[in-house]
């Protein structure tokens, strides 16, 4: 046999190292070096073909070591089968590789496990995309399309749609990457939100917020999905059953008492009161200032009696002082301008033109209350569809004042009071007529009395 496994000296005892012994004539070869395997002294000397050898072959020790130096020999052997000659460094190099090959692979395997753990910590999913978006337009280093800030509307809105989706992924224990969006992943989220009995508008929102984030992620080259565009990914929307206040409403309303009770009652009302009359977002009414105030001369020529020829008249230049308000609307960067009414002036003026700023929350909890001690309380039916299914509830109408109230109220006695479509649309700041129609909210009676006025078709 050309390769042997022997002990250096034979009266060795305990552990000691083993040596691997070559000798081959063609060619020519006599090696003897020390390997890295370790062996107990007596167990090697045994017989091979005893029982305690076997014993000591078996045991987990012994095992590895007869595997190795079998695995060590086979290949040796085969090398000079092949006629190659080989050196002791030769020797060392497949003893070592053999020996430690487990050990080697081993880490190799976790060099390559620490790879990917370190290629997945760096990769963008759609969880850490949705927190590092949200973290972005609170901050500001995120900015519209127009080169903005985000609204506080908008991203307060796109943090709940947000917590909504992180919700709908525990408790169906599933995590969402870009690659999962697909139709079947849209049916489970909307039926997920039908079960907890979300508004259908609501729904739509989470959506449509969704959507956009996704549209984000592509643009920056994050996500390579295009799923989400299909046609049945939507957000469904349908029209909602907002009220407005009335002129009775509002004389009712501006007609509490609220001298007994604490200031942010009447500076809740004076706000919201600010939003009727400039028919604008509780975001932009909520924080008109000084500066914002604006007054011009108005030149008119008018006819007046002529004192020096009775029956007469002569032209005379009338001069009337004008105050407006410039308003850079929030949400859609709108410049508009709103003509200050007599009623509003009266409101600037108890503040000295720098009205108070309180949270929309207790803007709409003191308003609701003021509306209540106002009597309105007429029963308002509305329609509404929550898990899919319609339904008709009955509120008395305080109960839905809220402060986008005040927008619509001034849009829609705007449009009663005959003025053109287009003028309330420069106030509102809508881009359409369309648009602006979801603000209009006259009753069929009100309605009706506007037509008649404005025509004769149906004296």
């Amino acid at each position: 046999m050309a390769t042997t496994f022997v002990l250096l000296n034979k009266e060795a005892k305990g552990l000691v190292p083993l040596y691997i012994r070559i000798q081959h004539p063609n060619p020519k070869i006599n090696i003897r070096t020390k390997i890295d395997l370790d062996v107990p002294a007596e167990k090697w000397k045994l017989n091979r073909n005893g029982a305690a050898w076997s014993n000591y072959a078996q045991s987990e020790s012994g095992s590895f070591v007869v595997a190795k130096t079998e695995e060590i020999r086979t290949a040796i052997d085969s090398r000079l089968r092949e006629g190659k000659a080989l050196t002791t460094n030769d020797v060392r190099k497949i003893c070592d590789e053999i020996i430690y090959r487990e050990e080697r692979d081993e880490q190799l395997r976790q060099e390559e496990a620490r790879r990917l753990a370190e290629a997945e910590a760096k990769r963008m999913t759609l969880s850490k995309y949705i927190d590092l978006y949200i973290q972005q337009i609170f901050s500001g280093a995120r900015q519209t399309d127009k080169g903005s800030n985000f609204a506080y509307g908008t991203a307060k809105s796109l943090r709940e749609s947000m917590t909504v989706w992180k919700t709908f992924q525990k408790e169906t224990h599933k995590t969402y990457d870009f690659d999962d969006i697909d139709m079947p992943m849209y049916y489970k989220y909307t039926e997920w939100m039908k079960d907890r009995n979300y508004a259908i508008n609501t729904v739509g929102k989470h959506i449509k917020n969704l959507k956009s984030i996704l549209r984000c992620a592509e643009s920056e080259g994050y996500n390579q999905n295009q799923r989400f565009k299909d046609k049945r990914f939507r957000g469904t929307r349908v029209e909602v059953d907002s009220i407005y206040l009335t002129k009775e409403d509002l004389k009712k309303f501006c007609a509490v008492d609220l001298s007994g009770k604490p200031k942010g009652y009447q500076e809740a009302r004076d706000i919201f009161l600010v939003g009727c009359w400039t028919a604008q977002r509780v975001s932009d009414y909520n924080n008109i200032s000084r500066d914002a105030i604006q007054s011009y001369t108005k030149r008119t020529i008018v006819d007046v009696p002529d004192p020096e020829n009775p029956g007469q008249t002569k032209p005379e230049i009338q001069l009337r002082e004008v105050m407006y308000i410039n308003i850079r609307q929030h949400k859609t960067g709108a410049k508009v301008a709103v003509p200050c009414s007599s009623a509003l002036k009266t409101i600037l003026e108890r503040y000295d033109y720098q009205m108070p700023h309180l949270a929309d929350q207790v803007i709409n909890r003191y308003i609701k209350e003021i509306g209540e001690w106002a009597g309105i309380d007429d029963i308002v039916e509305m329609v509404e569809t929550k898990g899919g299914k319609k339904t008709t509830v009955k509120y008395k109408k305080y109960k839905l004042i809220h402060s986008h109230t005040a927008r619509r109220t001034g849009a829609t006695l705007m449009y009663l009071s005959g003025m053109d479509v287009y003028d309330i649309m420069k106030i509102t700041g809508h881009s359409s007529p369309n648009m602006l129609k979801k603000y209009i909210k006259a009753d069929q009676l009100e309605v009706v009395d506007k037509i008649i006025d404005k025509y004769n078709y149906f004296d």
